[in-house]
């Protein structure tokens, strides 16, 4: 009998399952880490680049609308106190007395004295400055005004040169002493209140400035045939001398100014009209320092979000600085260094070192600034002043009469610090990544239970606070559709505590527009009644004179928007003094300082905020062809403030300090601001009152009123 064997083959198996597994896994793991880090690495520097030019461009555009702003304000006011009875009638005076006295011969003993001041006084001033010694003949008033006037309230002035201004008459006997006595703290106080840095008036005929605040060496010299006749201020006083409109303004840019030590100062002049006929130009002159602290941010970058090197400055036609570089402010030492490796020419740098500011010395030329000043706005990575690579938002200003430019950037290199950290980041994570998937794909080839641990980790966050947790859906079994109704919930739950935080904001909101914010964390809190007394307050209560009259022929449409418009404006200006509006009545506005928090200047900011009120009423009406004029009264006492209303709340006060204000605003004059005795009696020394005598009040007899001079 035969038989047969069968031969098997006895080849090792050399992939197992496990091991397929595994390799599949590590390589998944690996293609999955490398495209996550390659693709976040460049997506990431495109979002931070975004970001950075976002951030750039809002701080951009903030700076450029409060530089805007701040010359639209000084416009306006100057417009105003321009149009003002008072400056009329002080231009023509002054005109007539200065011109007598220039008639008039100075005599040679006082015309030496002058030039002796000029020499021991102004000349080495304005040599360190310059760099040379000038001549003195440069300087010298041209004229028998210019050396009577600067002798008596410059030379034999007794106040120190920062405090000339506070002399009020020279005690000369003459005529314009006379004058300035009677107008010179008015035109004082009103440079002070709109911050000038110096008020003058200038003669269209001659040229001459009749008036000064600060009695600098220009005072009563002529700006078409004296030293400054090829200033920036003489610029200004020849274009508003032949504008004989109400609404011209001639603003010339910044410029070292010799009278002021070679500051850089910019003009803003208005004409003073009378009978249709330009006898006089209203010059405010602006020092840089305010335009300075806005693009500087009061020299606080860092706080401002622009780190070590970021910063933003302003460049004009000449491609010079009209605000100072922040390296200047932070290390002069290297400030200059840095000039001197870019190739800033030698005498750039020594003007700087002399006038002690870059402004209109340093001079940057780059593509953001020229860009900026052509009119255009952009973004992107130049090479900056410094010499390095910079990301740029540039952009031009709208102001009236001047072309600048506003540029915000950060140094590439502080920008992209963020990347390059985390590009080694990556590095790192991604080898760790690497183990980490070939320890799981070890561990996956033999266990298929990571999407129940995902579930369980994915519900551990959600517990832990997570909102957005989410898990991934890796099998259409039974785990994978517990995994997509996990997720569905999460998203459903997501959804709904967003539409809650929404509605919790919107709330917020409603009840702040309507109570103030302490009030309406104490009824968040849970008060039920309240109701507070406060010491003292300042309350003022203001009426438009004749506005049922005005407004009887209107579209109802019109009539709202009139006002709603007025006491709009109102509101800012409130905003702005701290000061809180309780309500309004038809044409009539109350508000009060000092409460809900006490303030100690609460009668001075009430008073600055009815100048502010009369002011805007008399320009709206001007803007909508109206007569309006506004009636303010003023009262400081002790009132009970409290909420009244479950359905419909209202903050409201009372007092016999409320009823005196309200009797001050219907007693008063129109297009005026009334006040008590007490608030007289707080601010007699910061403005000027007039006493109206005792009136009579209902319900209190003779009260004594005082009016604020406007």
């Amino acid at each position: 009998m035969s038989s047969t064997k069968v031969k098997r083959s006895s080849r090792p198996v050399r992939w197992g399952l496990a091991a397929k597994l595994f390799t599949i896994l590590v390589l998944l793991g690996a293609i999955a880490v490398l495209v996550t880090g390659v693709l976040g690495y460049f997506r990431a520097r495109d979002a931070l680049e975004k970001a950075v030019f976002d951030q750039l461009t809002a701080a951009r555009q903030t700076k450029t609308r409060q530089v805007e702003d701040y010359f639209r304000t000084i416009d306006a006011e100057l417009r105003l106190l321009a149009s003002s009875k008072m400056a009329v009638d002080a231009t023509r005076e002054f005109r007539i007395v200065v011109d007598q006295l220039d008639r008039a011969a100075a005599p040679p003993e006082l015309r030496q004295k002058v030039g002796t001041w000029y020499t021991e006084n102004f000349i080495p001033g304005i040599t360190r400055v310059l760099g040379r010694k000038p001549v003195l003949a440069d300087y010298l008033p041209v004229g028998a005004a210019p050396y009577y006037l600067q002798y008596h309230y410059i030379v034999a002035n007794p106040h120190p040169a920062e405090r000339r201004k506070l002399l009020d008459d020279a005690g000369d006997g003459s005529e314009y002493s006379r004058l300035h006595a009677m107008y010179h703290p008015m035109m004082r106080a009103a440079a002070a209140t709109l911050g000038f840095f110096d008020f003058m008036i200038a003669d269209p005929k001659s040229g001459r400035l009749i008036y000064t605040v600060e009695k600098e060496v220009d005072f009563t010299t002529s700006l078409q045939a004296g030293p400054y006749r090829h200033s920036n201020a003489a610029a200004a006083a020849a274009r508003c001398a032949a504008s004989p409109d109400r609404s011209a303004v001639c603003l010339e840019d910044f410029a070292p100014y010799a009278p002021s030590g070679g500051a850089p100062i910019a003009f803003m002049g208005a004409p003073v009209i009378d009978r249709g006929v330009v006898i006089g130009v209203l010059i405010a002159q602006l020092s840089n320092e305010e335009i300075d602290n806005v693009v500087t941010g009061g020299r606080r970058w860092r706080q401002e979000g622009f780190g070590d090197t970021g910063e933003a400055y302003l460049v004009g036609p000449d491609y010079l600085v009209r605000s100072g570089p922040r390296a200047f402010y932070e290390n002069r030492e290297n400030y200059f260094a840095e000039l001197k490796s870019v190739g800033a020419p030698g005498e750039e740098i020594a003007a700087i070192e002399r006038y002690g500011t870059p402004v209109q010395h340093q001079r940057i030329n780059t593509k953001a600034t020229q860009a900026a000043l052509a009119g255009v706005e952009g973004t992107g990575e130049i090479v900056g002043y410094r010499g390095v690579p910079t990301l740029a938002s540039w952009g031009p200003l709208a102001i009236p009469g001047i072309k600048w430019g506003l540029v915000a950037k950060i140094d590439s290199a502080e920008a992209f610090a963020p990347i390059e950290r985390l590009r080694q980041d990556l590095l790192v994570v991604g080898g760790l990544a690497l183990l980490v998937v070939a320890a799981t794909g070890a561990w996956l080839s033999r266990a298929l239970l990571g999407p129940l641990r995902e579930l369980t980790a994915g519900v551990r966050r959600f517990a832990a606070g997570d909102n957005r947790a989410s898990v991934p859906v890796r099998t259409h079994d039974e785990i994978g559709q517990l995994c997509s109704a996990f997720n569905g919930m999460v998203e459903d739950l997501h959804q709904k505590n967003v539409v809650i935080e929404n509605k919790n904001r919107e709330n917020e909101q409603l009840l702040l527009n309507v109570l103030p914010a302490p009030i309406a964390n104490r009824l968040r809190g849970g008060e039920e009644a309240i109701a507070d007394g406060f010491a003292e307050v300042t309350v003022a209560f203001a009426d438009l004179v004749g506005f049922t009259e005005l407004t009887s022929e209107m579209p109802p449409h019109d009539v709202v928007t009139l006002l709603n418009e007025l006491f709009t404006r109102f509101d800012a200006a409130a905003h702005d003094l701290g000061i809180e509006k309780i309500k309004t009545v038809g044409d009539a506005y109350m508000a009060v300082c000092g409460l809900p928090e006490p303030v100690a200047n609460h009668a001075e900011r009430m008073v600055r905020m009815a100048i502010r009120m009369v002011h805007i009423t008399r320009e709206h009406g001007m803007e909508h062809n109206a007569s309006m004029k506004l009636r303010v009264g003023i009262n400081t006492g002790p009132v009970v403030a409290g909420v009244i209303g479950t359905s419909k709340y209202i903050y409201d006060l009372w007092g016999d300090t409320v009823n005196l204000a309200s009797r001050m605003e219907s007693g008063g004059i129109p297009d005026s601001i009334q006040v008590t005795r007490s608030v007289y009696e707080k601010l007699k020394g910061q403005f000027a009152f007039e006493p109206r005598g005792a009136i009579e009040v209902k319900g209190k007899g003779k009260v004594e009123a005082w009016v604020l001079r406007l």
